[in-house]
């Protein structure tokens, strides 16, 4: 009858054991369980990694300050290593047994030992021993163990259901936020945060890292997100390394510990155990790369983790594709509606200003024999400022229409910083020198257009667009000097401004990029850093040779 009592128990607890959805909580109630059927002084489980060492630890019987004092868990050597696959190890002489040695300073003494595996997919999944129980051991002990290890492993595999489950509501949640985050109009650097930010929070990793293509054919890590995340913040990655592989193959990667690892060309890495690599492709092109780390001795990423990580972060490429086509509407808006100006302008304002000319010009002659000096200056003066409202009008209509041969590199560059005026709430300083020297006031500057050519008037055009769009975007200014040295070997551009100085993140933004790549399609170059002079800022330098 007790051995009946007995039974009915261990099979309640196994019940409830399997019952039990939270992984720690259920292996928890695992290993009280097991002291408590054994009447054993103590009880302890170690779940092992793929390399067999010990990445948790759940006890029963210490407290935990004593346990504390021991400090690292045991690492499956001696007696713990002879627990069989099948079946159990017990021994009841344990001081006496020869491997029974080594142990931690503060470990309590244990006269005997019971250890049975907890199996999880035919595989060794984790151990339970259990220590020092009055009398000793006995197979019904080792029996009972075997049968409560069984449904500890039925535990296992349902939380791990239950943990996919949450899983893919956390990556469903950080998809939704993404595209919701990016498709609302968020400026690119929060958008990209947010990106980052997600994928961290989804796959329950410690620190997440945005892998982006900068200047000079670079990838850097630009974007950052959790604790300590900030020291890799402007890193390289370099063409051989793990990120740039996953982005050239398009394939995400699981690595079970950066500590590990023969070769790590980020010493930073090494500080951290598991790794996920999710790459950001769209339309067959990788546009970067998110690194999820976890600490060391954290769970390890699985299959299932990476597939989710990977669908996110396919999702955030496409979204972010969507909204460079947004911004590129927009700019093509804004194109059309400068053309409408212009020609509102040319075909409304100069025709009504020409002909109020010819009618001041034939009152002029009517009066001409019997008005007074006064008057005919009064009317001289009113047909001279009529020319010139139209000329000025004229060269406005230029400036507008960009893409027009005949406005003049100076025109164009003065428009675009009287357009920055409204972004950056203050005028940027405009500075042309020709061989080194600012031109006299009568300087012909159509001879810096015959000097460069058209296709690097435009770049020049777009250099300076860009860099002020980048000041009023990202640098918190309160002064912007655009300077443009020409001579007959090169045309070099400069935008130098006080702000809060340059960011990884600012330094990858896509106009950038398109800068680097206009530089060298004339066998130029392109750079943005600080400011050379030692002042607060950043500098965005551009030079293309002439000759």
């Amino acid at each position: 009858m007790a051995d009946n009592s007995f039974l009915t128990e261990l099979l309640a607890k196994a019940l409830e054991l399997t019952g039990k959805l939270e992984r720690p909580e259920a292996m928890k109630f695992f290993v009280d369980t097991a002291r408590e059927l054994t009447g054993a002084h103590y009880s302890a489980l170690g779940v092992l990694d793929a390399h067999g060492d010990t990445v948790e630890f759940f006890f029963s019987g210490l407290d935990a300050t004593h346990a504390s004092k021991i400090g690292s868990p045991p690492a499956g050597l001696g007696i713990i290593a002879e627990i069989p696959a099948q079946g159990a190890l017990i021994i009841n002489d344990l001081p006496h047994h020869p491997r029974a040695a080594g142990y931690p300073k503060h470990h309590p003494h244990m006269e005997n030992f019971l250890g049975v595996i907890v199996p999880v997919n035919e595989q060794v999944w984790g151990r339970l021993y259990l220590t020092d129980k009055p009398g000793g051991f006995t197979k019904d002990d080792a029996i009972k163990m075997e049968m409560l290890a069984h449904a500890a492993s039925i535990a296992v595999q349902n939380s791990y259901l239950y943990t996919a489950s949450q899983n893919r509501a956390r990556w469903l949640a950080a998809s939704q936020n993404i595209v919701s985050s990016l498709l609302e109009g968020t400026e690119e650097e929060e958008s990209l945060q947010v990106i980052t930010e997600e994928m961290r929070i989804a796959a329950r990793a410690d620190v997440a890292l945005m892998i982006l293509p900068s200047i000079k054919n670079n990838w850097m890590c630009e974007i950052v997100a959790g604790e300590g995340s900030e020291k890799f913040r402007g890193l390289n990655f370099p063409p051989d390394g793990r990120a740039q592989t996953v982005i050239r193959e398009q394939n995400g990667l699981v690595i079970d510990s950066m500590q590990r690892l023969t070769t790590v060309r980020i010493p930073l890495m090494r500080e951290y155990g598991p790794a996920l690599y999710a790459p950001l492709v769209s339309k067959g092109v990788g546009r970067g790369v998110i690194i999820l780390l976890r600490h060391l001795k954290a769970a390890e990423f699985d299959l299932h983790d990476l597939t989710m990580a990977e669908n996110v972060a396919q999702q955030a490429a496409f979204a972010m594709e969507l909204v460079q086509a947004r911004h590129a509407q927009e700019m093509a808006l804004e194109l059309d509606e400068r053309a409408r100006i212009a020609r509102d302008l040319h075909d409304l304002a100069i025709q009504q200003l020409f002909a109020s000319g010819m009618h001041i010009t034939a009152v002029k002659e009517d009066l001409d024999s019997n008005a007074s000096p006064e008057v005919k200056d009064a009317l001289d003066n009113a047909i001279w400022a009529l020319d010139e409202s139209v000329t000025q009008i004229r060269k406005i209509v230029r400036s507008l229409r960009d893409d027009s041969p005949a406005a003049a590199l100076l025109e164009r560059l003065q428009h675009e910083t009287t357009l920055s005026l409204q972004s950056l709430g203050f005028a940027p300083s405009l500075i042309i020198r020709k061989d080194g020297e600012i031109p006299p006031a009568d300087f012909d500057y159509t001879t810096i257009d015959d000097l460069i050519g058209a296709d690097i008037a435009d770049d020049v055009t777009a250099v300076v667009r860009e860099g002020l769009s980048n000041v009023a975007r990202h640098a918190r200014a309160a002064s912007v000097v655009v300077e443009i040295n020409v001579d007959a070997q090169q045309i070099e551009v400069q935008v130098l401004d006080d702000g809060v100085g340059i960011t990884a993140a600012a330094a990858r933004r896509s106009g950038l990029a398109n800068l680097a790549a206009r530089a060298r399609r004339h066998r130029g170059s392109f750079t943005i850093g600080p400011r050379r002079d030692g002042t607060r800022g950043t500098r965005t330098y551009w030079q293309v040779p002439l000759a």
